[in-house]
């Protein structure tokens, strides 16, 4: 005679549709969804207009970035302008190569150098008074349809500029153009008007390894 299963034993689970379903459809079918509940969200992002961009943090590749989006702009013709706050002295590759696009791009390099090397601060406000007012000749001009104001954030920073006017002439800037501000240590009044801000973090770096500065990767 069988023993039959205690009263309180669950009873036994059949093989489910989903065990016995092949991964690629599984995958298949969550995509689909997927796709679908993309598709309703972006169905809903209509609005275009210039935006206010901050690129900061201790990380590298907040300038690179910037200059990224200028290569993409001039894919799609849309003229640049780049005002460089701090540097100046080097000569850097995306200088040449955004400078090639001399129809599409402006690129001022205002800037004598990291303040270390400068050593004079009425020296490094001058400098960067003389590149506040070429950046506001581009902020005014509808032409450009980008202005990137790399190292911006480090002036500020240092208060070699005002934030308040700064912020003004941001504000005030044609409704189609994108603005592009980098630099670290982004101070709040710049992060609370953007539209965008990335923050750069930085989890290794090859300079504490004796690695120097190279061609291609910081300059």
């Amino acid at each position: 005679m069988t023993a039959e299963p205690p009263k309180d034993a669950p009873p036994s689970a059949a093989p489910s549709a989903a065990a016995d379903e092949d991964p690629a459809t599984r995958h298949h079918e969550k995509m689909v969804k997927k796709k679908a509940a993309r598709q309703k969200i972006m169905a809903k992002k209509t609005a275009s207009r210039g935006l206010l961009i901050v690129h900061t943090g201790a990380g590298k590749g907040k300038s690179s970035a910037a200059f990224g989006m200028a290569l993409r702009c001039v894919g799609h013709g849309i003229r640049v302008g780049v005002i460089q706050f701090i540097k100046g002295a080097w000569d850097t590759a995306e200088r040449r190569v955004l400078s090639s696009f001399d129809e599409l791009v402006t690129f001022k390099a205002m800037g004598e150098g990291f303040t270390w090397e400068t050593q004079d601060r009425a020296r490094d406000i001058a400098a960067a008074e003389r590149a506040w007012t070429e950046a506001q000749v581009m902020l005014a001009d509808p032409a450009f349809g980008m202005v990137i104001l790399d190292e911006l954030n480090i002036v500020l920073r240092y208060g070699y500029l005002p934030m308040e006017p700064v912020l003004a002439a941001i504000a005030a800037r044609p409704a189609h153009q994108h603005v592009v501000v980098t630099g670290r240590n982004a101070l709040e009044p710049m992060i609370a008007a953007a539209d965008l801000v990335t923050e750069m973090t930085m989890l290794k770096h090859p300079f504490r390894d004796g690695v120097k500065a190279q061609p291609g990767v910081e300059f």
